[in-house]
Formats: C-alpha cells, structure tokens, sequence
C-alpha cells in the first residue's frame, strides 16, 4: 500500500496533474475575485471564506480525472485490480494520494492568499482547520467519481457534473466554519458537521468506489 501512495504520488507530480497545478488555479481565482467584485475591503472580507473554499474545491476537479486514467491506459490499473491487495486499500490510496499532492497544498496555501481577500485575522485558524477537515472528503468524493467514469473517452466533464453534487455538504459547513471564526460566532455546531461528512465519505466511498470499479474493468 505505501509503494503504491508514493508511485501515485510520482505520477501525479510529473504528470503536471500534482500541486503546482492546483496552486496555480488556485491562485489565478482568488486573484481575479478582487478586480471582479471590486478594492472594497468590506466586502472581500465578507466573501472571502466562501471564495477560498470555492478556488479550493474547483482546483481539486482539476485532477480528478487522473486518479485511474493514467493506469487505465498503461494497463496497470487491471494487474492492481487483479493483485493481492484489496481494491478497498488501493482506492483508499489513491484517494490519499490526491489528497497529498492537491488538497494539502491547497490548505498551506490559503491563509497566504487569505491576504488577498482581507480576511479578518480571527479567520486564518478556522480556514485552515476547515479545509484541513473538508479536502479529504473532496478527495475521497472525487475518487468514487473517477471510478464510475473509468474508461470514458473524455469524462472530464461527466466526472464534474456527478461528483460536483456530492461536494455541497462540505462546501457549505466548510465554509461555514471558516465565515462563523472569521466573524468570531461559535463555530462547533458547523466544525461536527463537516467532520461527520468527512468521516462518512471517508468510511463508505472507498467501498463504493471499489465496487464500481470492479464493474468497469470487468
């Protein structure tokens, strides 16, 4: 299971489909929010949580549609399926390995671009400890979606329209955590329900996703 997460990783990096990639969108959204809505400091304070959790979340769909694809093709999805390790792990793998070279960039990144957007001071903790909680489940989401579109000629856009539904839940506690701390509001009502959908996700989809996955190669 650890050859396969740091195979995944090396793949994912030198594919272009790694951090820089997200980052870079990422970057390239919260940039481009203040010229749209204007330099009013109010106002990006008062929409900053809820962009930045936005650019995190569409820069994770970046490379969803890698987590299989380049294994599909080279043939080496079909000998993990047919090997000893259980396709529960290897999707779960897969899943953590997204998560590495995507999501925990992105919660580095974001009290950095946090400047950009005015966020109040007393939000930078809740942004980071929010999107520390949700990625994972971003992830773990955009797993099972890559499983069901394995195969597809250009599911990208597919991959998108299924697992975009999926990502709601996390993206309103998530950003609700990061709004009630930046306003300085209780925030342990929103911060339980995020991490009860993470651990749900987490818990059931890689199931799910090795289930679907058997189908598709079969």
């Amino acid at each position: 299971m650890i050859a396969l997460f740091l195979r995944d990783v090396r793949l994912a990096v030198r594919a272009g489909g790694g951090f820089g990639l997200g980052l870079a969108f990422f970057l390239i959204v919260i940039v481009l929010v203040p010229f749209a809505v204007g330099p009013e400091t109010a106002l990006l304070a008062r929409i900053a949580p809820g962009i930045l959790w936005v650019g995190a979340l569409l820069a994770c769909l970046l490379s969803l549609d890698r987590i299989f694809a380049l294994d599909r093709e080279d043939g080496s999805l079909d000998l993990i399926a047919t090997s000893p390790l259980p396709l529960e792990g290897v999707c779960a793998m897969k899943a953590l390995s997204h998560w590495v070279t995507t999501g925990l960039p992105l919660v580095i990144a974001a009290p950095v671009l946090g400047l950009l957007m005015s966020l109040p001071t007393e939000g930078y903790l809740w942004l980071v400890v929010s999107l520390a909680l949700g990625t994972p489940a971003l992830s773990v989401i955009g797993t099972f979606g890559a499983a069901l579109t394995v195969g597809i000629k250009r599911g990208g856009l597919l991959l998108s329209l299924l697992v975009l539904p999926l990502y709601v839940p996390t993206l309103i506690f998530g950003a609700e955590v990061a709004r009630a701390g930046a306003t300085g509001l209780a925030v342990e009502t929103q911060l339980v329900l995020l991490a009860a959908v993470t651990c749900v996700t987490m818990a059931l989809l890689p199931f799910a996703s090795a289930a679907v996955l058997r189908m598709n190669l079969r």
